[in-house]
């Protein structure tokens, strides 16, 4: 493992890689409120067979944190953002590999550039309103209706039990999830000025489920090989939210795995010997 800086858009945008560059490349897209450190065990379970890449977003992270009137955190711009990662790396063909906020990072860039991907690797990432959980009123609320009511519930998505819970809510064994993981996560939440970054992306998350839609067409029309795990027992973005990968994807490979959100904390070697033997099948 690596662990680089590239300048892009004027920002330093941070990366972990891995394995040759010679070797198909997967691009890990992390989600809320982690980086690229939660891809840390994945990385090294695959790079004997890929080149894998895992950038933190701007605002997460390593990455450079403007604060929110220099950099306008949208998921639009976040996605912006990454593809110009992606070209400043000549990275020419890429398997996407999405989790949670990773979604609609990569499937913005997936239907802008179609040719650039070679299959999509989704992990508790929604691309369906069926997979939105009740947990997600509060932010629902916050996005529809911004008052000092709506933004103190949506805060407590910031909190340290919040963060602790979304890793040990659901998972097979918690005694088994490192604490260093929901520790390092929340030292970055807790930097000056973190809390309005993220209130932004919040408040920002309807333009995601607007673009359902969109992103269902593009499965219809280009037919990604696609791989779906998830950790059934999230209560964020729940299992439904797998399933309905079919409704547009028929070909699409699913497996419900025993875990919660951050599903990679327990199963990372399972997920590995999937990923493997998944782009051994679609892509040689």
């Amino acid at each position: 493992m690596e662990y680089k800086t590239i300048t892009v858009d004027s920002l330093n945008i941070f990366y972990r890689e891995a394995g040759e560059i010679s070797k198909p490349t997967i691009l890990l897209l992390h989600g809320f409120p982690s980086s690229s450190h939660m891809y840390r065990d994945l990385i090294n379970d695959l790079a004997d067979s890929y080149h894998v890449i895992a950038p933190d977003y701007p605002g997460f992270g390593q990455s450079s944190a403007p604060a929110v009137k220099q950099y306008q955190y949208t998921f639009d711009n976040l996605s912006t953002t990454i593809e110009h990662f992606i070209d400043k790396l000549n990275i020419k063909k890429t398997t996407l590999y999405l989790q949670d906020y990773g979604g609609p990072v990569g499937m913005r860039i997936a239907t802008r550039r179609p040719e650039l991907i070679q299959a999509i690797i989704i992990q508790n990432a929604n691309a369906y309103v069926d997979g939105l959980g009740n947990l997600l009123k509060p932010l629902t609320a916050y996005i529809e209706n911004k008052n000092p009511e709506t933004e103190k519930a949506a805060r407590f998505f910031l909190s340290p039990e919040a963060t602790k819970w979304q890793y040990l809510t659901g998972a097979e064994d918690p005694s088994k999830i490192a604490p260093d993981s929901y520790i390092v996560d929340q030292y970055y939440l807790d930097r000056k000025g973190n809390d309005e970054i993220q209130l932004a992306l919040f408040s920002n998350y309807g333009t995601n489920i607007a673009l359902y839609e969109k992103w269902h067409q593009y499965f219809v029309k280009f037919k990604p090989p696609m791989l779906v795990v998830w950790g059934k027992n999230d209560e964020f973005f729940v299992s439904a939210g797998a399933l309905a990968y079919k409704k547009n994807n028929p070909t699409a490979e699913i497996h419900l795995l025993n875990g919660g959100h951050f599903l990679l904390e327990e199963h990372h070697l399972e997920v590995s010997k999937i990923i493997k033997k998944f782009i051994s099948k679609k892509l040689h």
